[in-house]
């Protein structure tokens, strides 16, 4: 009983389309008049029913055969006792033709969504098989690459005056940007992991100013740092990290002995703008909209001849985004580029008068 009762409850809809449409022709056998109305109640119902619970297709001819069988026993019950007459029997395939079709609608609609669901699950196991893939690929290339730069390096102490040295030099900068690579791959295929932030409250000017001290000794330029956001973020500070040291990477690559690089991070309606600008080479207008894409090859001075793997400024935007932020970017050829991170939910605090908040260096010559 426990098992009739159960699929019962599961199929609550069709038992109440059968009582609803037992009771139709009970009224069609009784009244004397207005049969037709209850007729069409049954045929009307079966076919809204029917747009919401697809069944089988035999189910689907028993069911239509049945419902001809007894709607149409009924009306001509009500011929013979002369309420009807005989050409409202007709009535009966012209229903049938209506559900019919609601049939091949609802079938159709229901192969176009599962093929729909299937492509999706096909894409959402691709996606996750390619994750799993950079993940093994950029974990797996550590060891090799530490253990080439260990020989690479021996060998170039032994021979650092000859022209071995020379080409074992080359083939460090190599196994350098090979590791950066997949370190950067490893860092994009974890963006959208749930797992991927960690986040805690970030102060802006010790972020801010720390990295401009770290990039400082490492290029010859015209360093530039403002920090107009006193306060804090709800951020993951490491990743934050890596995002603003692929911004200012991106900007001393694009510039050469001299010029100018502005790293700043100032505050509007909420939100947390980082910004890092450079005199270099800038950006064509026309490729801003492709800036931040994997493998972007914007500029031959921002490319591989300058030692990038066109993963900086993806990473930039993978982290922006999982933040609940954003990137832009702007510029001109010969001009310099600016890029900036936008993050929600910056919290001012008042700094005492005395405590300075920005830290300049000498600006550059060309306008930054």
């Amino acid at each position: 009983m426990s098992a009739i009762a159960s699929k019962l409850r599961s199929h609550w809809v069709e038992v109440a389309w059968g009582a609803f449409s037992a009771a139709n022709v009970a009224v069609i056998v009784l009244l004397e008049r207005w049969e037709t109305i209850p007729f069409h109640f049954i045929w009307v119902s079966l076919t809204l029913v029917y747009g919401f619970r697809v069944w089988r297709l035999r189910t689907t001819m028993a069911v239509l055969l049945v419902v001809m069988l007894v709607t149409g026993g009924a009306l001509v019950w009500t011929v013979t006792r002369g309420h009807e007459r005989l050409d409202e029997v007709a009535e009966v395939p012209l229903m049938a033709a209506m559900f019919v079709a609601m049939v091949w609608h609802a079938r159709r609609r229901q192969a176009a969504a599962e093929e729909a669901r299937r492509l999706a699950e096909n894409e959402h196991r691709l996606l996750e098989r390619q994750r799993e893939f950079v993940r093994d690929a950029s974990h797996e290339l550590r060891t090799p690459i530490t253990v080439a730069r260990g020989h690479a390096e021996l060998i170039r102490a032994e021979n650092r005056e000859t022209q071995t040295g020379e080409d074992i030099a080359v083939v460090l900068d190599e196994l350098d940007r090979l590791e950066r690579l997949s370190e950067r791959l490893l860092v994009l295929a974890a963006a959208e992991h749930p797992s991927f932030l960690a986040v805690a409250m970030v102060q802006i000017e010790p972020l801010v100013l720390g990295t401009a001290r770290r990039w400082e000794p490492t290029a010859d330029r015209e360093w530039r740092v403002e920090v107009a956001a006193d306060g804090w973020i709800r951020a993951d500070a490491e990743r934050l990290a890596i995002a603003l040291d692929a911004l200012i990477e991106n900007a001393v690559k694009a510039t050469d002995e001299g010029e100018g690089i502005r790293i700043a991070a100032s505050h509007t309606d909420g939100s947390l703008v980082i910004e890092v600008a450079d005199t270099g080479v800038g950006i064509d207008p026309e490729q801003l909209a492709r800036v931040f894409d994997r493998f972007s090859r914007i500029d031959a001075a921002r490319a591989r001849g300058r030692g990038g793997t066109g993963l900086g400024l993806a990473i930039v935007k993978a982290i922006a985004e999982a933040h609940g932020g954003s990137v832009s970017a702007d510029g001109e050829p010969d001009r310099g580029a600016t890029f900036r991170m936008h993050l929600p939910g910056f919290r001012s605090v008042r700094a005492r008068p005395e405590e300075s908040q920005d830290r300049e260096f000498p600006a550059s010559n060309r306008g930054l």
